[in-house]
């Protein structure tokens, strides 16, 4: 169990990131029905293990950068405080993100994540670049992973292409934002995908402390 649904995830957060969303990224999408669902999500548990690097490979590194992190009980137990808790906390936004996927919907999480990374970018240059990507992916009406927004929030973001600033995504993150507090996160909290992170970090507690 614990070699399944703990994540052998590095010390470093950016090895930690392309560990977890590379392997979230190339996964096949799941049949619809329960039991692929049920096999789908261990599978990408099964698929971030192996996509983790080993420590044993990495070379000219501090000893703590290649250290296998596992979240504590109460790091786990905190994602159900509130959910800016569990995105902040990369492990919890990696099983959020494979809950998502679970349920079809992993186009929210990933358009909240990039509209995080476009506010970060200080050159007009690429930031237009940026914002044209995530048009295309997420806003187009033809988009792959297009996302639910309102027409007017889409006529708005369509129009600010074209001198695109920082905030021109802020009304449609804050949506996004807002569905997946009220919807995806109830249910992800009483998901198995949680309760079992809980139960194998419990045990992991109790052990420590014998």
């Amino acid at each position: 169990m614990q070699s399944t649904l703990f994540l052998a995830l590095q010390h470093n957060s950016s090895q930690m990131e392309t560990a977890c969303f590379s392997c979230l990224d190339t996964a096949e999408t799941p049949v619809k029905n329960k039991k692929s669902r049920h096999k789908d999500w261990r599978a990408l548990f099964n698929n971030i293990l192996r996509c983790t690097p080993s420590p044993h490979t990495a070379t000219d590194t501090h000893p703590l950068t290649n250290k296998a992190y596992r979240p504590t009980s109460d790091e786990v137990n905190q994602w159900a405080q509130s959910f800016d808790k569990l995105l902040a906390h990369k492990y919890g936004q990696a099983a959020f993100r494979i809950f998502l996927k679970s349920e079809y919907c992993e186009e929210n999480i990933e358009f909240w994540l990039a509209c995080e990374e476009y506010k970060k970018i200080k050159s007009p240059v690429k930031l237009a670049s940026k914002a044209k990507k995530i048009h295309e992916e997420f806003i187009w009406n033809k988009a792959l992973k297009e996302i639910n927004l309102d027409y007017h929030t889409k006529k708005v973001i369509t129009q600010n292409l074209h001198q695109p600033t920082a905030t021109c995504f802020n009304t449609a993150q804050k949506k996004v934002y807002s569905l997946m507090e009220n919807n995806s996160y109830p249910r992800f909290l009483l998901s198995e995908i949680y309760q079992e992170l809980c139960s194998v970090s419990q045990e992991k507690s109790k052990y420590r402390k014998t």
